[in-house]
């Protein structure tokens, strides 16, 4: 199978991250539940995790890097924490389900959306400018659009929220071990990111990177192995986040694949990928049958085309029939196809991981 569907879950892993797995499956069990080396070891596992993953995001200490089952429990935490019914935040016009969803079960919160032309950084940093005022509770924004691969000018929109006295919340999930992402640099309240995409780790795992003196609300309340005597939830991190007992195995895994991530370096990631996505476009451009959403260049390892002779769904059965994944649809982000004007018929998803190769674009352009 030639996969092409890594903005969903990255398939292809590094071996050390399936290794990693097994062994602590059969090694480990679960931390401050035990003084045994099984459950001392499950504790020096997940410190390390949250020590590499700090210093890697910018965090402030391992302490405020909150393991989670993946981006969307991480961007509830996130947003549950800051906005309550009655506020007023701003978001991007490209935002995926994970954060618009939430905001809409608060009920009640009044929403900007900054719209903009799509790859046009400036007109997103202007839009932002003009929608952030001292009235708005927080901003949410994707740092790269799940659909259409456009990075969000994230520097200027953290610069705005600086200047303003606003908390941002940054949706990672399509950039955090492809670009750089930088909680420190941005000043940012929360970022939020999945696991198991560009960071190689298993599905169900994910990060939460908390700012300098948040004060998140809990999702869930239970055992920590901490304060077992009280029955409020301890008010210090990481054990205020994570009740109940913890995906040591997946954060074994994570740990290996966060490390394949620093070893390889993320901008040689980003180039490779960039690279494909590119190769691509320009050969599905060059068949003319295709409208191909990208910016002339490639700004991430995402790639949206919309066929003109058939719908999204039967092209990508078809490839699925030949032996090639991709995504069709909406991809879970019904506004960032509204922004673009793609809403009707959403598109068929091209995203590419370091395992991809140009040969296999080439494969797939002769099926095209």
């Amino acid at each position: 199978m030639i996969y092409f569907d890594s903005a969903a879950t990255t398939l292809q892993k590094p071996e050390a991250v399936s290794r990693a797995v097994a062994s602590a499956i059969h090694t480990m069990t679960t931390p401050g539940r035990g003084d045994y080396p099984a459950a001392r070891q499950a504790a020096e596992l997940m410190l390390r995790c949250r020590t590499e993953a700090a210093e890697f995001f910018g965090a402030p200490e391992p302490d405020s890097v909150i393991l989670t089952h993946n981006a969307t429990h991480a961007l509830n935490i996130a947003i549950k924490s800051l906005v309550s019914p009655g506020d007023t935040v701003v978001i991007s016009g490209y935002e995926h389900n994970a954060v618009t969803r939430p905001l809409y079960a608060i009920g009640g919160v009044s929403i900007r959306i900054v719209n903009g032309r799509l790859f046009d950084p400036e007109q997103m940093a202007e839009g932002f400018r003009r929608a952030v005022d001292g009235g708005v509770k927080a901003v949410i924004c994707t740092h790269v659009s799940n659909v259409f691969g456009c990075a969000m000018p994230m520097d200027d929109i953290a610069a705005v929220c600086r200047e303003q006295g606003v908390p941002l919340v940054v949706d990672a999930a399509q950039s955090a071990g492809i670009l750089p992402v930088n909680l420190g640099r941005w000043d940012a309240a929360y970022v939020a990111m999945p696991g198991h995409k560009g960071l190689y780790g298993p599905q169900g795992t994910g990060l939460l990177l908390c700012g300098r003196g948040v004060r998140p609300k809990t999702l869930l309340e239970g055992g920590t192995g901490s304060l077992s005597r009280q029955q409020d939830m301890p008010d210090f991190l990481p054990d205020r986040l994570e009740a109940g007992t913890q995906n040591v195995h997946g954060a074994a895994g994570l740990l290996e694949g966060l490390r394949f991530v620093r070893q390889r370096g993320v901008e040689n990631i980003a180039r490779q990928e960039a690279n494909i996505i590119r190769q691509l476009a320009e050969g599905l451009r060059r068949k003319g049958r295709f409208q191909v959403f990208d910016g002339g260049g490639a700004d991430s390892s995402v790639l949206s085309v919309a066929p003109q002779w058939t719908d999204p769904e039967s092209l990508a059965d078809r490839l699925a029939r030949q032996g090639v994944a991709v995504r069709s649809g909406l991809h879970c982000a019904p506004l960032a196809h509204r922004t673009a004007g793609t809403a009707e018929t959403g598109t068929v998803r091209f995203s590419a991981s370091v395992f991809n190769t140009p040969g296999e674009v080439e494969q797939v352009l002769a099926l095209l």
